[in-house]
């Protein structure tokens, strides 16, 4: 007869998602995992596979909270460019936020802890910046459209820059005590869709 979990696994992923955001993959032992989740190391093994695979799934349930949210900010009926200039400030000001900005953003962060010499998580990486990529795509084409956005704009080069400088925001915010350094920085890159 097999045994019943005695844990509830999805909220022992989301323990091990915030444990993993906040210290790094590295900083983290299946020791400290074992203790922040009250699991054994077995049931965790069982369970989740090995520190790695806990890690890839963490980050997969990251991702699709994130990305999720980003759809439904840019999916709203009616001008489409006001939506944009709001997700990239949002981005700004969790940059500049004291408590949030400790933690920075997982796949920022997996970008340059991990993806370098990770193949797993470097494709992880690209997908997420290649969803995001897509959405904002999609939404400056609908800007464009719609006659907020002029036509001799480029949507997708715009997209592109719009990723790299919101992923930029999490690494600087993370570094920076300076949240005019982020906020600067996003109003400059949300002047050139005027």
């Amino acid at each position: 007869m097999a045994r019943t979990k005695e844990f509830d696994p999805d909220a022992a992923l989301q323990a091990a998602l915030e444990l993993f955001w906040r210290r790094g993959y590295e900083a983290t032992s299946m020791a400290d995992l074992v203790d922040h989740l009250g699991i054994g190391r077995a049931s965790l093994y069982a369970t989740f596979g090995n520190k790695h695979q806990l890690y890839l799934k963490a980050f997969d349930r990251y991702e699709q909270a994130g990305f999720t949210r980003i759809v439904r900010e840019l999916s709203r009926p009616g001008p489409a460019l006001p939506a944009v200039r709001e997700v990239v400030r949002r981005y700004a000001g969790e940059a500049a936020h004291e408590e949030l900005r400790r933690s920075g953003c997982l796949v920022t962060n997996t970008a340059a802890e991990l993806a370098p010499h990770d193949p797993a998580s470097a494709r992880r990486v690209e997908r997420n910046w290649d969803h995001l990529e897509t959405v904002l795509h999609t939404t400056l084409v609908r800007a464009q459209a719609q006659g907020e956005l002029p036509g001799d704009r480029d949507p997708l080069a715009l997209a592109r820059m719009l990723v790299v400088l919101m992923q930029g925001l999490r690494i600087v915010g993370k570094a920076s005590s300076d949240p005019a350094r982020v906020r600067d920085a996003a109003e400059q890159a949300l002047a050139l869709l005027d």
